[in-house]
Protein backbone atom coordinates (compact mmCIF):
# COMPACT_ATOMS: atom_id res chain seq x y z
CA UNK A 1 0.00 0.00 0.00
CA UNK A 2 1.26 3.72 -0.67
CA UNK A 3 1.55 6.16 2.32
CA UNK A 4 -1.76 7.67 2.59
CA UNK A 5 -2.36 11.40 3.85
CA UNK A 6 -4.42 11.61 7.70
CA UNK A 7 -7.82 11.15 7.77
CA UNK A 8 -10.65 13.29 8.27
CA UNK A 9 -9.89 12.57 12.49
CA UNK A 10 -6.90 13.65 12.34
CA UNK A 11 -6.09 17.25 11.37
CA UNK A 12 -2.56 18.76 9.61
CA UNK A 13 -0.10 19.51 11.56
CA UNK A 14 1.11 22.52 8.54
CA UNK A 15 2.54 25.87 10.16
CA UNK A 16 3.04 24.58 13.46
CA UNK A 17 5.75 24.78 16.08
CA UNK A 18 7.79 21.95 17.19
CA UNK A 19 7.57 21.22 20.61
CA UNK A 20 11.17 22.14 21.68
CA UNK A 21 10.66 25.52 19.81
CA UNK A 22 7.31 25.77 21.49
CA UNK A 23 9.05 24.71 25.24
CA UNK A 24 12.06 27.01 24.27
CA UNK A 25 9.68 30.20 23.12
CA UNK A 26 6.93 28.98 26.38
CA UNK A 27 10.50 29.47 28.84
CA UNK A 28 10.67 25.70 29.03
CA UNK A 29 8.71 22.38 30.32
CA UNK A 30 6.91 24.28 33.19
CA UNK A 31 5.52 26.76 30.98
CA UNK A 32 4.57 24.03 28.23
CA UNK A 33 2.94 22.19 30.99
CA UNK A 34 0.95 25.37 32.15
CA UNK A 35 -0.37 25.44 28.98
CA UNK A 36 -1.61 22.21 29.60
CA UNK A 37 0.31 20.47 26.55
CA UNK A 38 -2.44 21.96 24.43
CA UNK A 39 -3.80 20.44 21.07
CA UNK A 40 -1.64 20.01 18.10
CA UNK A 41 0.43 22.97 19.39
CA UNK A 42 2.64 20.69 20.90
CA UNK A 43 2.66 18.31 17.85
CA UNK A 44 4.59 19.90 15.16
CA UNK A 45 8.56 19.29 13.25
CA UNK A 46 10.66 16.85 15.56
CA UNK A 47 14.27 18.58 16.04
CA UNK A 48 16.98 16.22 15.40
CA UNK A 49 19.54 16.66 18.17
CA UNK A 50 19.87 16.03 21.99
CA UNK A 51 18.32 18.97 23.81
CA UNK A 52 20.72 21.62 25.06
CA UNK A 53 19.66 21.22 28.64
CA UNK A 54 18.10 17.69 29.53
CA UNK A 55 14.91 17.74 31.84
CA UNK A 56 14.56 15.99 34.75
CA UNK A 57 12.51 13.95 35.86
CA UNK A 58 12.22 13.63 31.89
CA UNK A 59 11.67 9.63 30.93
CA UNK A 60 8.10 7.99 31.33
CA UNK A 61 6.96 10.95 33.55
CA UNK A 62 7.52 14.30 34.42
CA UNK A 63 7.35 16.72 36.93
CA UNK A 64 3.87 17.48 35.98
CA UNK A 65 2.89 13.90 35.81
CA UNK A 66 4.02 13.18 38.76
CA UNK A 67 2.31 16.48 40.48
CA UNK A 68 -0.81 15.43 39.04
CA UNK A 69 -0.99 11.85 40.05
CA UNK A 70 -0.20 13.59 43.69
CA UNK A 71 -2.97 16.05 43.96
CA UNK A 72 -5.28 13.87 42.28
CA UNK A 73 -4.96 10.49 44.65
CA UNK A 74 -4.62 12.85 47.71
CA UNK A 75 -7.87 14.22 46.91
CA UNK A 76 -9.40 10.73 45.98
CA UNK A 77 -10.13 11.85 42.29
CA UNK A 78 -10.64 8.41 39.83
CA UNK A 79 -9.72 7.28 37.94
CA UNK A 80 -6.25 8.49 39.22
CA UNK A 81 -7.45 6.47 42.68
CA UNK A 82 -8.26 3.58 40.87
CA UNK A 83 -4.92 3.68 39.59
CA UNK A 84 -3.10 4.30 42.72
CA UNK A 85 -4.90 1.31 44.19
CA UNK A 86 -4.17 -0.83 42.16
CA UNK A 87 -0.23 -0.22 42.51
CA UNK A 88 -0.70 -0.30 46.00
CA UNK A 89 -2.51 -3.17 45.71
CA UNK A 90 0.71 -5.25 44.09
CA UNK A 91 3.42 -7.22 45.72
CA UNK A 92 6.11 -5.22 44.15
CA UNK A 93 5.11 -2.11 45.32
CA UNK A 94 5.56 -2.87 49.38
CA UNK A 95 8.33 -1.28 51.15
CA UNK A 96 9.33 -4.47 52.56
CA UNK A 97 10.55 -6.15 48.97
CA UNK A 98 14.35 -8.05 49.56
CA UNK A 99 16.53 -7.17 46.38
CA UNK A 100 18.21 -10.37 44.63
CA UNK A 101 21.07 -8.23 43.31
CA UNK A 102 23.69 -10.77 41.53
CA UNK A 103 26.62 -10.58 39.00
CA UNK A 104 25.72 -12.18 35.84
CA UNK A 105 22.18 -12.08 34.70
CA UNK A 106 21.45 -15.06 32.14
CA UNK A 107 18.67 -15.10 29.67
CA UNK A 108 18.30 -17.91 27.00
CA UNK A 109 21.06 -20.08 25.94
CA UNK A 110 21.94 -23.55 28.33
CA UNK A 111 23.15 -20.94 31.64
CA UNK A 112 20.78 -20.88 34.63
CA UNK A 113 17.87 -18.83 33.46
CA UNK A 114 18.23 -15.77 36.52
CA UNK A 115 16.81 -13.21 34.72
CA UNK A 116 13.00 -13.09 36.58
CA UNK A 117 15.54 -11.62 39.69
CA UNK A 118 16.47 -8.60 37.61
CA UNK A 119 12.67 -7.89 35.77
CA UNK A 120 11.10 -8.61 39.37
CA UNK A 121 13.44 -6.39 41.23
CA UNK A 122 13.29 -3.44 38.44
CA UNK A 123 9.43 -3.52 38.83
CA UNK A 124 9.57 -3.21 42.00
CA UNK A 125 12.24 -0.62 42.48
CA UNK A 126 10.26 1.52 39.96
CA UNK A 127 6.60 0.60 41.68
CA UNK A 128 8.51 1.69 45.09
CA UNK A 129 9.62 5.03 43.91
CA UNK A 130 6.40 5.60 42.30
CA UNK A 131 5.07 5.16 45.75
CA UNK A 132 7.55 7.94 47.25
CA UNK A 133 6.96 10.22 44.69
CA UNK A 134 2.76 10.24 44.48
CA UNK A 135 2.35 8.88 48.16
CA UNK A 136 5.39 10.84 49.86
CA UNK A 137 6.22 7.22 51.55
CA UNK A 138 10.08 7.64 52.93
CA UNK A 139 10.10 3.86 53.24
CA UNK A 140 9.27 2.98 49.54
CA UNK A 141 11.76 5.92 48.94
CA UNK A 142 14.30 3.55 51.09
CA UNK A 143 13.49 0.57 49.42
CA UNK A 144 13.25 1.68 46.01
CA UNK A 145 17.12 3.28 46.36
CA UNK A 146 18.52 0.02 47.95
CA UNK A 147 17.15 -2.40 45.05
CA UNK A 148 18.59 0.13 42.31
CA UNK A 149 21.80 0.53 44.64
CA UNK A 150 22.65 -3.05 44.98
CA UNK A 151 22.33 -3.93 41.30
CA UNK A 152 24.57 -1.31 40.15
CA UNK A 153 26.98 -2.14 42.32
CA UNK A 154 26.69 -5.88 41.69
CA UNK A 155 25.68 -6.31 38.13
CA UNK A 156 28.89 -7.27 35.74
CA UNK A 157 27.40 -8.94 32.93
CA UNK A 158 24.07 -10.28 30.66
CA UNK A 159 24.66 -13.59 29.04
CA UNK A 160 22.96 -16.34 27.28
CA UNK A 161 22.29 -16.56 23.67
CA UNK A 162 20.60 -14.33 21.43
CA UNK A 163 17.74 -13.41 23.89
CA UNK A 164 20.62 -11.61 26.56
CA UNK A 165 20.01 -8.92 23.83
CA UNK A 166 16.33 -8.81 24.50
CA UNK A 167 17.53 -8.65 28.38
CA UNK A 168 19.68 -5.43 27.77
CA UNK A 169 17.35 -3.56 25.72
CA UNK A 170 14.09 -4.26 28.26
CA UNK A 171 15.56 -4.08 31.41
CA UNK A 172 17.94 -1.14 30.50
CA UNK A 173 15.32 1.44 29.78
CA UNK A 174 13.42 0.19 32.83
CA UNK A 175 16.34 0.08 34.95
CA UNK A 176 16.73 3.49 33.80
CA UNK A 177 13.32 4.88 33.98
CA UNK A 178 12.86 3.44 37.77
CA UNK A 179 16.96 5.50 37.89
CA UNK A 180 15.43 8.74 37.14
CA UNK A 181 12.42 8.72 39.40
CA UNK A 182 14.98 8.60 41.87
CA UNK A 183 17.82 10.62 41.17
CA UNK A 184 17.18 13.66 43.64
CA UNK A 185 16.51 10.59 46.23
CA UNK A 186 19.96 11.58 49.03
CA UNK A 187 20.10 7.48 49.47
CA UNK A 188 20.06 7.27 45.87
CA UNK A 189 23.72 6.62 44.54
CA UNK A 190 22.95 8.01 40.76
CA UNK A 191 27.06 8.04 39.67
CA UNK A 192 26.66 4.59 39.77
CA UNK A 193 24.13 3.88 38.57
CA UNK A 194 24.95 5.86 35.93
CA UNK A 195 28.44 3.97 35.29
CA UNK A 196 26.37 0.57 35.07
CA UNK A 197 24.15 1.08 32.36
CA UNK A 198 26.94 2.72 30.35
CA UNK A 199 29.31 0.27 30.78
CA UNK A 200 27.20 -3.25 31.25
CA UNK A 201 23.60 -2.30 29.31
CA UNK A 202 25.10 0.11 26.90
CA UNK A 203 27.81 -1.44 24.70
CA UNK A 204 24.87 -4.58 24.04
CA UNK A 205 22.56 -2.30 23.02
CA UNK A 206 24.81 -0.58 20.60
CA UNK A 207 26.15 -3.91 19.86
CA UNK A 208 22.61 -4.97 18.91
CA UNK A 209 21.69 -1.92 16.86
CA UNK A 210 24.85 -1.91 14.94
CA UNK A 211 25.49 -5.94 13.67
CA UNK A 212 22.17 -7.88 14.97
CA UNK A 213 24.17 -10.34 16.24
CA UNK A 214 25.99 -11.15 12.72
CA UNK A 215 22.52 -11.79 11.38
CA UNK A 216 20.65 -10.83 8.58
CA UNK A 217 19.33 -6.99 8.88
CA UNK A 218 16.01 -7.81 8.54
CA UNK A 219 16.17 -11.26 10.88
CA UNK A 220 15.00 -9.97 14.38
CA UNK A 221 11.70 -8.69 14.56
CA UNK A 222 10.88 -5.05 15.46
CA UNK A 223 11.05 -5.55 19.26
CA UNK A 224 14.40 -6.40 19.57
CA UNK A 225 15.29 -3.36 17.66
CA UNK A 226 12.94 -1.14 19.79
CA UNK A 227 14.17 -2.28 23.59
CA UNK A 228 17.46 -1.73 22.58
CA UNK A 229 17.00 1.58 21.40
CA UNK A 230 14.61 2.91 24.24
CA UNK A 231 17.61 1.60 26.48
CA UNK A 232 19.96 3.59 24.77
CA UNK A 233 17.71 6.76 24.60
CA UNK A 234 16.48 5.93 28.22
CA UNK A 235 20.85 5.87 28.92
CA UNK A 236 21.32 9.30 27.34
CA UNK A 237 18.76 10.84 29.57
CA UNK A 238 19.42 9.73 32.98
CA UNK A 239 23.48 10.50 31.80
CA UNK A 240 23.00 13.44 30.57
CA UNK A 241 24.55 12.03 26.83
CA UNK A 242 23.73 13.35 23.80
CA UNK A 243 25.39 11.40 21.70
CA UNK A 244 23.41 8.58 22.71
CA UNK A 245 20.15 10.34 22.82
CA UNK A 246 20.97 11.45 19.63
CA UNK A 247 21.68 7.73 18.79
CA UNK A 248 18.50 6.10 19.53
CA UNK A 249 16.61 8.76 17.49
CA UNK A 250 18.37 8.94 14.44
CA UNK A 251 17.78 4.88 14.17
CA UNK A 252 13.68 5.88 14.80
CA UNK A 253 14.08 7.79 12.61
CA UNK A 254 16.00 6.20 9.66
CA UNK A 255 17.69 2.96 11.42
CA UNK A 256 17.85 -0.14 9.11
CA UNK A 257 16.48 -2.70 11.45
CA UNK A 258 12.85 -3.55 12.04
CA UNK A 259 12.13 -0.97 14.75
CA UNK A 260 12.97 1.92 13.10
CA UNK A 261 9.22 3.69 11.88
CA UNK A 262 8.68 2.87 8.28
CA UNK A 263 10.25 -0.32 8.79
CA UNK A 264 7.85 -1.12 12.15
CA UNK A 265 4.79 0.19 10.34
CA UNK A 266 5.43 -1.12 6.62
CA UNK A 267 1.96 -1.21 4.76
CA UNK A 268 -0.73 2.01 5.43
CA UNK A 269 -4.25 1.77 4.94
CA UNK A 270 -7.63 4.07 5.50
CA UNK A 271 -10.89 1.94 6.98
CA UNK A 272 -14.29 2.17 5.97
CA UNK A 273 -14.99 4.74 8.65
CA UNK A 274 -11.91 7.17 7.42
CA UNK A 275 -9.97 6.26 9.99
CA UNK A 276 -5.69 6.06 9.43
CA UNK A 277 -4.38 2.21 10.18
CA UNK A 278 -0.87 1.32 9.83
CA UNK A 279 0.28 -2.78 9.47
CA UNK A 280 2.70 -3.51 12.57
CA UNK A 281 5.55 -5.61 11.62
CA UNK A 282 4.89 -8.43 14.01
CA UNK A 283 1.20 -8.46 12.95
CA UNK A 284 1.51 -11.84 10.99
CA UNK A 285 3.55 -13.47 14.39
CA UNK A 286 1.14 -13.13 17.07
CA UNK A 287 -0.82 -10.54 19.05
CA UNK A 288 0.97 -10.54 22.15
CA UNK A 289 4.32 -9.13 20.62
CA UNK A 290 2.47 -7.31 18.67
CA UNK A 291 1.01 -5.33 21.49
CA UNK A 292 4.60 -5.40 23.19
CA UNK A 293 5.67 -2.86 20.88
CA UNK A 294 2.88 -0.93 21.29
CA UNK A 295 4.31 -0.51 24.57
CA UNK A 296 8.23 -0.60 23.28
CA UNK A 297 7.71 2.50 20.75
CA UNK A 298 5.48 4.05 23.18
CA UNK A 299 8.34 4.29 25.82
CA UNK A 300 10.74 5.20 23.20
CA UNK A 301 8.22 8.18 22.33
CA UNK A 302 7.02 9.62 25.53
CA UNK A 303 10.89 9.69 26.92
CA UNK A 304 11.25 11.74 23.99
CA UNK A 305 8.72 13.93 24.49
CA UNK A 306 10.02 15.06 27.91
CA UNK A 307 12.96 15.97 26.47
CA UNK A 308 11.09 18.37 23.48
CA UNK A 309 11.09 15.76 20.94
CA UNK A 310 7.59 14.90 19.11
CA UNK A 311 8.11 11.39 18.07
CA UNK A 312 4.37 10.51 18.17
CA UNK A 313 3.69 12.66 15.54
CA UNK A 314 6.47 11.80 13.45
CA UNK A 315 6.21 10.78 9.81
CA UNK A 316 2.89 11.70 9.54
CA UNK A 317 1.71 10.20 13.26
CA UNK A 318 3.10 7.30 11.66
CA UNK A 319 2.98 5.41 15.20
CA UNK A 320 -0.67 6.25 15.82
CA UNK A 321 -1.46 4.45 12.49
CA UNK A 322 -0.19 1.41 14.20
CA UNK A 323 -1.48 1.60 16.92
CA UNK A 324 -5.17 2.06 15.82
CA UNK A 325 -4.79 -0.99 14.12
CA UNK A 326 -3.02 -3.12 16.57
CA UNK A 327 -6.24 -1.69 19.14
CA UNK A 328 -9.15 -2.40 16.29
CA UNK A 329 -7.81 -5.88 15.58
CA UNK A 330 -7.19 -6.60 19.45
CA UNK A 331 -10.50 -5.19 20.34
CA UNK A 332 -12.17 -7.57 18.06
CA UNK A 333 -12.50 -6.00 14.27
CA UNK A 334 -11.52 -7.18 11.49
CA UNK A 335 -8.11 -5.05 9.55
CA UNK A 336 -6.72 -5.26 6.41
CA UNK A 337 -3.79 -7.25 5.85
CA UNK A 338 -0.71 -7.13 3.00
CA UNK A 339 1.48 -9.87 2.81
CA UNK A 340 5.06 -9.45 4.91
CA UNK A 341 8.10 -10.69 3.65
CA UNK A 342 11.68 -10.95 5.53
CA UNK A 343 14.95 -12.23 5.09
CA UNK A 344 15.99 -14.81 7.65
CA UNK A 345 18.99 -16.04 9.44
CA UNK A 346 22.77 -15.00 8.50
CA UNK A 347 21.65 -15.44 4.81
CA UNK A 348 18.66 -13.51 4.40
CA UNK A 349 16.49 -16.87 2.93
CA UNK A 350 12.82 -15.30 2.08
CA UNK A 351 10.29 -16.08 4.87
CA UNK A 352 6.49 -14.71 4.34
CA UNK A 353 3.49 -14.34 6.44
CA UNK A 354 0.31 -13.84 3.76
CA UNK A 355 -2.33 -13.33 7.18
CA UNK A 356 -2.70 -11.73 10.38
CA UNK A 357 -1.98 -13.76 13.34
CA UNK A 358 -4.79 -14.50 15.52
CA UNK A 359 -2.32 -16.17 18.62
CA UNK A 360 -3.32 -14.26 21.62
CA UNK A 361 -5.59 -11.61 20.30
CA UNK A 362 -6.89 -9.42 23.05
CA UNK A 363 -4.05 -9.87 25.20
CA UNK A 364 -3.77 -7.35 28.09
CA UNK A 365 -0.91 -5.75 28.38
CA UNK A 366 -0.16 -2.08 30.23
CA UNK A 367 0.42 0.05 27.24
CA UNK A 368 -2.45 1.87 26.30
CA UNK A 369 -2.74 4.77 29.05
CA UNK A 370 0.39 6.16 27.37
CA UNK A 371 -1.53 6.49 24.04
CA UNK A 372 -4.68 7.44 24.92
CA UNK A 373 -4.16 10.30 27.23
CA UNK A 374 -1.25 11.23 24.52
CA UNK A 375 -3.49 11.11 21.23
CA UNK A 376 -6.79 12.05 22.22
CA UNK A 377 -6.18 14.31 25.49
CA UNK A 378 -2.93 16.24 24.51
CA UNK A 379 -3.81 16.68 21.42
CA UNK A 380 -7.50 15.96 21.23
CA UNK A 381 -7.38 13.76 18.22
CA UNK A 382 -9.98 10.63 17.48
CA UNK A 383 -8.27 7.72 18.83
CA UNK A 384 -11.35 5.64 18.27
CA UNK A 385 -9.67 2.17 18.71
CA UNK A 386 -6.77 3.05 21.35
CA UNK A 387 -9.92 4.10 23.45
CA UNK A 388 -12.15 1.27 22.94
CA UNK A 389 -8.96 -1.28 24.07
CA UNK A 390 -8.66 1.29 26.76
CA UNK A 391 -11.70 1.51 28.77
CA UNK A 392 -13.08 -1.66 27.28
CA UNK A 393 -10.33 -3.60 28.05
CA UNK A 394 -7.65 -2.63 29.89
CA UNK A 395 -8.20 -0.10 32.86
CA UNK A 396 -7.24 0.68 34.62
CA UNK A 397 -4.01 -0.13 34.37
CA UNK A 398 -1.51 -2.11 36.68
CA UNK A 399 2.26 -2.92 36.22
CA UNK A 400 4.81 -6.14 36.45
CA UNK A 401 3.06 -8.64 38.52
CA UNK A 402 -0.41 -8.05 37.87
CA UNK A 403 -0.07 -9.77 34.05
CA UNK A 404 1.50 -12.96 34.75
CA UNK A 405 4.68 -14.26 36.28
CA UNK A 406 6.47 -15.06 32.66
CA UNK A 407 8.45 -11.63 31.72
CA UNK A 408 5.84 -10.69 29.06
CA UNK A 409 3.95 -9.18 32.26
CA UNK A 410 6.98 -7.62 32.94
CA UNK A 411 7.79 -6.18 29.44
CA UNK A 412 6.10 -2.72 30.45
CA UNK A 413 6.26 -0.45 33.59
CA UNK A 414 2.27 0.23 33.54
CA UNK A 415 0.25 2.12 35.87
CA UNK A 416 -0.35 4.08 33.05
CA UNK A 417 -4.02 5.28 34.46
CA UNK A 418 -2.39 6.75 37.57
CA UNK A 419 0.13 8.27 35.71
CA UNK A 420 -1.27 9.57 32.42
CA UNK A 421 -4.77 10.18 32.89
CA UNK A 422 -6.24 14.11 32.21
Amino acid sequence: MSRISDSPHQPSEQGELSRRGLLRAAGGLTAALALGGSAAALAGTTASAAPSTFTHPGMLHNAGDINRAKVRVAAGTDPWLSGWNRLTANSHSQSTWTNRATSVINRGGSGTQNYPQLYGDIAAAYQNALRWKVGGTEANAVCAANILNAWSTTLTAIDGDADRFLAAGIYGWQFANACELMRDYDGFDLAAAQDMLATVFYPMNNSFLTNHNDACITNYWANWDLCNMASVLAIGILNEDSAKYDQAVTYFKSGAGNGSIEHAVPYLYTDSDGYALGQWQESGRDQGHTVMGMGQMGAICEMAWNQGDDLYSYDDRRFMKAAQYVAKYNIGDDVPYTTYTWGTGQNCASSSQTVIASGSRGQIRPVWAMLHFHYNRRLYLDDKYISAMYYDLVAPEGGGGDYGTASGGYDQLGFGTLMYAK
